[in-house]
């Protein structure tokens, strides 16, 4: 079993989008069974009192506009340093979540922090957007390193 957790800033936008995109394109691919896959936030930002906010709206949308089904009862949570040792990999959606991961797992040692886009030809962050307000691009990027990530699992016996 192949145990992946996604993680942005405040696991109501990019996180829960790769979370449930992920598990559709597993779903589709035969694969269902084989992998573990959740997403948390590196911020208590959308954590209060100890319950999370859900995916937000326009997230919601996206993940809906695209047929994927998700989760509408998903809550953000906190990465804890513990996620190290329960996940194979720990996909950030850019720099930041990767630096924020490496501080709270103390470094990196068997190399399971990466970004999501870090597997595609085309390394690169997935912009957030709360910020850009651009959920489209968000998505398509997101999708994009899914994709390839899967590709990577298969070509180098992840699966």
């Amino acid at each position: 079993m192949v145990r992946i957790l996604f993680v942005c800033h405040g696991n109501i936008c990019r996180s829960p989008m790769a979370e449930f995109i992920m598990k559709d394109i597993v779903k589709r691919e035969g694969f269902p069974d084989q992998f573990r896959i959740a997403s948390a936030a590196t911020s208590t930002e959308e954590i209060w009192n100890g319950v999370g906010s859900p995916i937000y709206g326009p997230a919601q949308r996206q993940l809906q506009q695209h047929g994927i089904d998700y989760d509408k009862n998903k809550r953000a949570r906190l990465l804890e340093r513990r996620d190290y040792d329960r996940f194979d990999l720990l996909i950030g959606m850019d720099e930041r979540n990767r630096k924020n991961m490496q501080r709270l797992f103390r470094g990196d040692p068997e190399g399971k922090v990466n970004l999501i886009l870090d597997y595609t030809d085309h390394p690169r962050e997935v912009s957030d957007p709360w910020y850009t307000g651009n959920f489209e691009r968000a998505w398509a990027d997101i999708y994009e390193g899914c994709g390839a990530l899967l590709r990577y699992l298969l070509e180098n016996g992840g699966l």
